[in-house]
């Protein structure tokens, strides 16, 4: 395993796919339009209506999906359709800078709306209807948000003379005009050219105005060339006080009413700008009330659910926020670098178009499952529509593609999803059986698990540093999905990056606590692995295998499987709107290999408590808390002789030799062991069958080992070396001072060999330290961590020290002013750092459980406090 060829990243998708053995929606009809590009779609009880990219809309019959009628009069690409259930209005937006209302009964033209500012709001990308303010709502490419009110009176005279002027080829009433009967909302303005918004084509030599005599007006078209066409509507205009001026730093794409959430009335809308933004409308004048943040390309498609948000972004990724905590849920990874046109929602079940032509299907947990090319260009347009009269129960999936076609696909809802209340009834009736830690992100976590460990993040071995960082990028991307605001922190030249990640908790009025989860040195949470030789496995070890309740993998219980299973506790209580508090994992890839580059916390902010998962229990029987470490003091000690390696036959008895100068001593204070340490062990030595002294030597006194003695020149008995190098360590235990320990060690090795007078040289490197831990079993966090390993396993958890060493437990307790928890989810038999290293199902999913109770917990506390 330690070859540079390694296998293929993953992909980070954490949806599964679920489509194999499930045939995709079942394609009823195709409807072709004449070699125009399917930019918008409508529909209502008869009629389906598709805007193109040759200013017309058609209208196909539903039942017999013949072409009823083309509604003509844009003078651009019809960018919009919104279909006025109770108004049965149909609104069109274009290009050419107005938004057109016809009436969907007699397909006649009503209204011509102009945007405030005329053409200079450009291109009309967006519309919202809004049945409760009777307002239609435009997304403009000025980044401007403009809506019409339809409570106001209409002035018929108004309307009427601004006809008259433009069939006489006299320009309608200019933005500064008034007329006797009209009002100030409903002004017919002069459409003057604009230098970059012109939809005209420059060779063609017209102002970009649609007022001028360029043709006989028919059925709202300036072209003379249209001869089935009629009268072109009343002309009405947004007036200023209905225009949000840079609504968005950009092209207002998307937007959407927001349905079956709180009781107020809230648009929502997405830009170029990479943000959606949530507009309260009660008054009939949107208020922004948060933003959402993308960060993956312009927002080109929005489509909500009860109290869900899904925005469509230009990269390829889903976001989506959940709307009464305001927090971010998930991210699902459609195609990278594969733009997603449009969205449609039937129930739960999500279906995205994207810019490669194929459409697909996401279940309520984000599962793909179903998956379809279905246009032989863009996927440019969708909607949800119910079938006929006579086919009530059945709904069509309606697409509209570059390829100029039309496509109805036979679609049915899902079953319902189970509520946010529910969780909550569940927890209230069956305090004894909860939800928490099962179902569709226990799943998840395996399957996230399983793509993790097929990275050979292997940090001591330079060859598969690259397979490091792609470790890193693909975990960035796993947290992304499940929730959290992701970035990589640079640890400098030669060392994998560190995977900062925050789930943020529902906003409230009072702060947060922060709980930092960190992996790092050796017993800690981290990507990187050790090598993993073939010799000892009955599997792969890096396809991650299951065998009889175990999963079996490099990295599976040493520390991937650990990442995992908290991410995975933090994703379901964002699922449940139940996350209180702030999780940040700071997870480095070097802990196998000295944490090299380590201490990048600058970016973290305050922190209240720390929690680590990076060790095993005891025993395979009962759950653990870690509440002590011992320090660490890691040397080389070289002594050299000023001479080349020499033949002992020759040489020996006659020079000093290195080897035999090689010496060393350690001692320093040791806390004494309290009456309740002394029953703790009695406890343990019970669970584990092993002596009280033996597990006290192990964990709370000090040790001194020398690992391996190095000699320069050819390994044979005939050699005297010139060079010997010993590789010692000390384990340290409270109260012994680190920086104490340091000093006493290298004063005592020099002055035991300068005793010697020997003329070789001694040289002492300190490569790494690492100072002892001692957690609080008094404060609230231990105790909250305690009680819910206890309710979750249904046994009070053994208290254990570890023998070996974490340096960032008590360097981050001291940098963030608080106390640490050490979580250990695996067993004893785990095989940490040997073949076939496991862990078990249970322990996976209860650890996740363990998690979400802590946190329930903690959030509760904080309620208390305050």
């Amino acid at each position: 395993m330690d070859s540079p060829n390694s296998p293929s990243i993953p992909h980070p998708s954490l949806s599964r796919y679920l489509q194999s053995n499930v045939p995709p929606p079942v394609l009823i009809h195709s409807l072709h339009e004449s070699r125009s590009s399917v930019l918008s779609l409508a529909s209502n009880e008869r009629y389906i209506f598709s805007g193109s990219q040759n200013q017309d809309i058609s209208v196909w019959d539903k039942e017999t999906f013949q072409l009823k009628d083309t509604l003509r009069g844009h003078t651009g690409s019809v960018l919009g359709l919104e279909y006025a259930k109770d108004k049965k209005w149909l609104f069109s937006s274009s290009g050419d800078s107005t938004v057109r209302v016809w009436s969907t009964e007699t397909l006649e033209p009503l209204y011509i709306i102009q945007p405030y500012m005329g053409e200079g709001a450009g291109d009309l990308f967006s519309l919202a209807w809004s049945s409760a303010l009777q307002t239609i709502f435009i997304g403009c490419q000025n980044t401007s948000l403009q809506w019409f009110d339809f409570r106001e009176p209409i002035s018929r005279s108004s309307s009427s003379s601004s006809l008259r002027r433009e069939s006489e080829g006299t320009p309608a009433l200019g933005a500064g005009a008034t007329s006797g009967t009209s009002t100030p909302n409903k002004l017919a303005t002069a459409r003057q050219a604009h230098k970059f918004f012109d939809s005209y084509p420059q060779y063609e030599r017209k102002a970009a105005d649609i007022h001028a005599k360029n043709g006989k007006p028919g059925r709202g078209s300036p072209d003379s060339d249209r001869s089935d066409a009629s009268g072109p509507g009343e002309y009405l205009c947004i007036p200023a006080t209905n225009v949000i001026d840079s609504a968005h730093y950009g092209y207002i794409y998307t937007m959407t009413i927001l349905t079956g959430w709180d009781q107020g009335i809230h648009l929502a809308t997405g830009s170029g700008d990479e943000l959606v933004k949530l507009w309260a409308c009660d008054s009939g004048v949107p208020e922004l009330v948060h933003e959402f943040e993308c960060s993956h390309g312009a927002v080109l498609a929005l489509v909500s659910e009860g109290d869900t948000i899904y925005a469509g972004c230009q990269d390829g990724y889903v976001r989506v926020f959940d709307l009464e905590t305001k927090t971010f849920v998930r991210t699902i990874i459609v195609q990278e670098g594969v733009d997603i046109i449009a969205m449609s929602m039937l129930g739960s079940d999500l279906y995205t178009c994207s810019a490669d032509g194929w459409i697909k299907r996401w279940s309520a947990s984000f599962d793909c499952t179903a998956s379809w090319k279905a246009h032989d260009g863009i996927a440019l347009s969708s909607i949800i529509s119910r079938r006929n009269t006579y086919e009530s129960s059945g709904f069509y999936l309606i697409s509209g593609g570059s390829d100029d076609h039309i496509k109805v696909w036979g679609v049915t809802p899902p079953k319902p999803r189970r509520s946010v209340a529910s969780y909550e009834d569940n927890d209230v009736e069956n305090p004894n059986k909860s939800c928490i830690g099962s179902g569709t992100f226990f799943d998840t976590m395996v399957y996230a698990l399983s793509k993790f460990t097929t990275i050979p993040s292997i940090s001591s071995i330079p060859a598969h540093r690259e397979d490091c960082r792609q470790a890193a990028i693909w975990l960035r991307k796993c947290l992304g999905q499940l929730g959290a605001k992701t970035s990589l922190l640079p640890t400098g030249e030669g060392n994998n990056p560190i995977v900062l990640a925050t789930f943020s908790g529902a906003k409230g009025e009072k702060p947060k606590r922060r709980v930092l989860f960190y992996g790092q040195v050796e017993l800690l949470l981290h990507y990187d692995v050790i090598p993993a030789p073939p010799e000892g496995w009955h599997s792969d070890p890096f396809i991650l295998t299951g065998r009889n309740g175990y999963l079996y993998g490099r990295g599976a219980t040493d520390n991937k499987g650990p990442i995992i299973a908290v991410a995975c506790a933090a994703a379901d209580l964002l699922s449940r709107r139940a996350l209180e508090v702030d999780l940040v994992f700071l997870i480095e890839g070097d802990e196998e290999c000295g944490s090299k580059g380590f201490k990048q916390t600058n970016a973290i902010g305050n922190i209240d408590a720390i929690l680590v998962s990076n060790s095993t229990w005891i025993a395979d029987a009962q759950p653990c808390i870690t509440y002590g470490l011992r320090g660490v003091v890691h040397c080389s000690v070289e002594i050299s002789a000023d001479r080349p390696d020499l033949h002992s036959g020759i040489e020996g008895g006659a020079v000093a030799e290195p080897m035999v100068d090689m010496y060393l001593f350690s001692d320093d204070k040791v806390r004494p062991q309290t009456t309740e340490e002394k029953d703790l062990y009695k406890l343990l030595s019970a669970v584990t069958n092993r002596p009280a002294s033996l597990l006290s030597s192990r964990w709370r006194e000090p040790s001194f080992t020398i690992h391996n003695v190095e000699i320069s020149g050819p390994k044979n008995a005939t050699i005297i070396p010139s060079k010997v190098n010993a590789q010692l360590s000390l384990r340290l235990v409270p109260d012994q001072s680190l920086e104490d320990i340091v000093k006493s060690l290298r004063e005592h090795l020099q002055s035991s060999f300068n005793n010697l007078r020997s003329p070789n040289k001694l040289t002492v490197n300190v490569k790494h330290t690492a100072d002892w831990w001692l957690g609080d079993l008094e404060g609230h966090w231990f105790e909250s961590l305690e009680s819910a390993v206890q309710e979750e396993w249904g046994v009070a958890p053994l208290r254990i020290r570890e023998g070996g060493s974490i340096p960032s437990v008590p360097y981050l307790e001291k940098e963030f002013g608080c106390h640490a928890l050490h979580l250990p989810m695996g067993q004893s038999s785990d095989q940490a750092h040997l073949p076939d290293e496991r862990i078990s199902l249970i322990n996976l999913r209860k650890g996740k459980a363990v998690i979400e109770r802590f946190l329930l917990k903690v959030a509760a506390s904080c309620k208390d406090a305050q």
